[in-house]
């Protein structure tokens, strides 16, 4: 039995550039949807087709309900919805998980890519995990490890399926569109990138074989932002230190305590950032 777990981001799906193809509730978001639902549908396909048996689709962006639940593949289940233990990789820490696909990834913070970013639009500069600077692939890739699950297929803008390389040199990459700019890209067509993902998920499927799990290992995350201000709020976060003007740094035990420290901080900065004034 073969389960794959699909991670589903917005981002980096299919013809989406701009902020409000990605915000919810605005007309070019509902728009997006489809496209969103094409690249998982697509991605569903190939891994059946590679001989999976079981995929699990947990939604990855902003609200998390984002997905066309009434035109996913009816082979596959839809995770939906907010507020769980691991977020964008929730399911991974069943340990009966063979591979993950992030489908609609993105870089991160501080890198060129289409709507670069790392977990916040903004706020955050950079993110790095022992000093690598980290995308969000990176980090829920070292969360997947310790469960012994490989990434197995990663899509995106063209510089997404390159930062994967770094940290899952073995999975198949499926650009769907190139970076021009942070709010632009030359981008495939629906019908195009729907037979470049599935081709490489019926290739991707035969990676996915889980493998010994990563053992505990302390891991130093540090995070940087574009105001003093959001510095202080991260670091009224037990454990969390500000370590600069505008950095902070914590060390976990596991990625499983980092990611979730990590989320914690995130929604602490939120609150303080102000429409106007950041």
């Amino acid at each position: 039995m073969t389960k794959i777990l699909i991670s589903a981001d917005m981002e980096g799906a299919t013809g989406v550039t701009w902020p409000a193809d990605c915000l919810p509730g605005t007309p070019e978001w509902q728009r997006c949807r489809p496209l969103l639902t094409s690249d998982v549908n697509a991605a569903i396909a190939g891994f059946f087709a590679g001989g999976a048996d079981e995929v699990l689709v947990n939604e990855a962006h902003m609200t998390m309900r984002n997905l066309l639940l009434e035109r996913l593949d009816d082979r596959a289940q839809l995770l939906t919805g907010r507020h769980k233990d691991l977020s964008m990789v929730e399911g991974v820490q069943h340990g009966d998980v063979d591979g993950i696909a992030f489908v609609g990834y993105h870089t991160g913070a501080g890198d060129d890519g289409v709507l670069a970013h790392t977990y916040l639009g903004n706020s955050l500069t950079g993110v790095f995990v022992d000093g690598v600077r980290a995308s969000e692939g990176l980090l829920n890739s070292l969360v997947a490890a310790e469960y012994g699950t490989p990434v197995v297929l990663v899509t995106g803008d063209d510089l997404t399926c390159a930062d994967a390389r770094g940290y899952a040199p073995e999975a198949v990459g499926v650009a769907v569109k190139d970076h021009v700019s942070r709010y632009a890209a030359v981008c495939r067509t629906p019908a195009r990138t729907a037979a470049d993902i599935t081709e490489g998920a019926t290739r991707a499927a035969a990676l996915a074989v889980r493998h010994e799990p990563a053992g505990p290992a302390p891991r130093r995350i540090e995070i940087d932002f574009d105001a003093a201000q959001l510095a202080g709020a991260a670091a009224l976060v037990p454990g969390v230190e500000q370590t600069g003007e505008r950095r902070v740094a914590y060390t976990a035990s596991t990625m499983y305590e980092g990611i979730r420290c990590f989320k914690t901080v995130t929604t602490m900065v939120s609150a303080a950032v102000e429409e106007w004034y950041g």
